[in-house]
């Protein structure tokens, strides 16, 4: 299927999970869609068939509530079949509510804010040691930037010259309680990244052609890291869920699931 019909799919089979299972953070797993839509059908050099060959391109979600999306997609390009995801969340299954690395195509367990971004960093720093060619893509959440770690993980980037690292702020501009930046703020978030001496893009993060255009260049920027500042919608693709914060609790009724995939059917 071509990336556009790969976000509907990713985006239809979050919201199945998340309503049989009762479950939350929607609204963060729509968003970053688009993202994974392009990385695995355009980007990443992966193997469904052997997930752990040692050649593959690492992508690690920071932000592991939202693995639903994740959960969707990697089923979707063949890691497992997808009627193992009518489990997700339910007692005694590998599809945990926080990306768990015993599901074939995920890198590492996350879900506790503000590891990935740093281990992403080793990953790349070690490809760079050993003289190894994959690529390293992290997702990170634009709340969890509240976290210290992260900050430390771009000085390392910068100063080992990681331009085999690629990571995303998804920046949806809100977390658990509230509007991000009323809980902390980012802002000038750009300047910021750029003084830390990454390769900065600010692009729209649900906008195909843009995403393709920061990968391309993230792969040809040589002697620094990049970083895209992916501006998103939470909820992005179910109109009654776009910028709402209820959604990154909440799981859709029968009647609101119906609502959502008659929008995206």
């Amino acid at each position: 299927m071509d990336t556009k019909e790969l976000a509907r799919a990713i985006r239809i089979s979050s919201l199945k999970m998340v309503h049989n299972s009762n479950s939350s953070h929607i609204g963060g797993a729509l968003s970053m869609t688009d993202m994974l839509a392009v990385l695995y059908n355009e980007v990443l050099h992966y193997d469904a068939h052997n997930p752990k060959d040692p050649d593959r391109d690492r992508l690690v979600l920071s932000k592991g509530h939202t693995c639903a999306a994740l959960y969707s997609v990697l089923g979707l390009k063949g890691f497992y079949p997808m009627e193992e995801l009518e489990t997700f969340c339910q007692n005694g299954s590998l599809f945990e509510g926080h990306v768990s690395y015993r599901i074939p195509g995920v890198e590492i367990s996350s879900g506790s804010l503000g590891h990935g971004f740093p281990i992403a960093c080793g990953m790349a720093y070690g490809a760079k040691v050993k003289k190894q060619n994959f690529r390293t893509y992290v997702i990170v959440g634009d709340g969890e930037m509240n976290e210290g770690s992260n900050w430390e993980a771009l000085l390392f980037g910068a100063h080992h010259k990681l331009d085999n690292l690629c990571a995303f702020i998804d920046r949806n501009k809100m977390q658990a309680l509230g509007n991000s930046n009323d809980i902390l703020n980012l802002e000038p978030l750009k300047a910021k990244l750029e003084a830390f001496n990454w390769n900065v893009l600010d692009i729209d993060g649900n906008d195909y052609d843009q995403l393709r255009a920061a990968f391309k260049n993230a792969a040809e920027t040589k002697g620094k890291p990049t970083i895209i500042i992916a501006n998103t919608i939470k909820g992005k693709g179910v109109p009654y869920m776009e910028n709402t914060l209820k959604w990154h609790y909440c799981a859709p009724n029968d009647d609101l699931l119906n609502k959502a995939l008659e929008v995206l059917q």
